[in-house]
């Protein structure tokens, strides 16, 4: 609820930039005036695939570069200014998104072509799912859900490499559409882009399969259910990956102790906003006490500086790989 407030006041401060902003656009292209499309993307999975799909041919803007968890995000401003501005803003379209809907919705002019991830990729996404041993979020059901039924869906669908390569599919599709002068581009950089997602996928499926363990335990939030699941990866984890909890219970820390030791794993892993004290609990109630605490990346705390410094999607994804093979091992 307080969500949805501060983006119907900031909307309200910022309604007549909309009309403004929109006519500054081409008709005929939907370009600015650089000539270059200008995009927008939420967050640094979208953001790098927009980049390797419109090459030299767009302005790419990462409204999230200050590495901000996408669950807190509140748009400024400039922020709101910055999409009325653009040509084509694509976001994930979640839970975590409602504000961006509620821009959108306000939006006058010409309004920008949008890519939303949930809805390109409807027909895969996964509810929320609260394992074995998992603590629940007891406000979890105070939300409503991206369809309004009362069904909480995961978000974090960029970590499928599957999911990638249909979402930039769509993203291609979007920019071919407004800027036909370079559809050929866009297609030809997006069939490439997408030999490096199956060729990854690949990596991993071969990886996996001769792993010696066929589960994961994570002493944190768990947002790779995506990436589990197109694996055959079984998991046990603290909390659901949109979950706001950050103290577990005595009962979710012994749980995940003695599931440690019953399974003979060797690791506990963590994602990368955690400061590890969770599996740090449960590594000193185990029996032997001396797993790895390792980290995976969900990729939801990038920054401008990470881009800049030259990190892409598969790189993190080759490196997600390489853990993942330590905690199976």
């Amino acid at each position: 609820m307080l969500k949805k407030l501060i983006s119907i006041l900031l909307l309200t401060l910022v309604i007549i930039n909309f009309s403004s902003c929109g006519d500054s656009q081409s008709e005929s292209t939907g370009t600015t005036s650089s000539n270059k499309l200008k995009i927008v993307a939420t967050i640094f999975p979208i953001y790098d695939w927009a980049k390797q799909i419109s090459g030299d041919y767009a302005e790419v803007e990462m409204l999230m570069a200050s590495g901000v968890d996408l669950h807190s995000f509140q748009p400024s401003v400039d922020d709101i200014i910055t999409i009325s501005d653009c040509d084509v803003f694509i976001y994930v379209g979640g839970t975590s998104d409602t504000w961006a809907d509620d821009v959108l919705a306000q939006a006058k002019g010409n309004k920008p072509v949008v890519v939303s991830l949930m809805d390109v990729l409807a027909n895969s996404i996964k509810e929320e799912e609260l394992v074995e041993g998992m603590q629940e979020d007891p406000d979890e059901h105070e939300e409503e859900d991206h369809h309004h039924t009362g069904i909480e869906y995961d978000e974090h669908v960029w970590l499928s490499l599957k999911n990638a390569s249909a979402s930039c599919e769509a993203i291609c599709d979007a920019l071919s559409s407004i800027d036909k002068k370079h559809s050929e581009q866009y297609k030809e950089n997006y069939k490439n882009y997408s030999t490096s997602l199956h060729e990854m996928d690949e990596k991993y499926s071969a990886s996996i399969q001769s792993a010696k363990h066929d589960t994961v335990l994570f002493g944190d939030r768990f947002p790779f259910r995506y990436l589990t699941d197109d694996y055959g990866i079984k998991y046990y984890a603290a909390f659901v990956g949109c979950s706001a909890e950050s103290e577990a219970s005595f009962e979710t820390i012994i749980f995940l102790a003695n599931k440690v030791d019953e399974l003979s794993l060797s690791t506990i892993l963590k994602i990368e906003t955690s400061d590890g004290s969770i599996a740090e609990t449960i590594r000193s109630n185990t029996s032997s006490k001396d797993q790895k605490i390792l980290t995976m990346d969900s990729m939801q705390s990038c920054t401008q500086e990470d881009v800049e410094n030259g990190l892409s999607y598969l790189q993190v994804m080759d490196s997600n790989l390489s853990t993942l093979l330590q905690a199976l091992s």
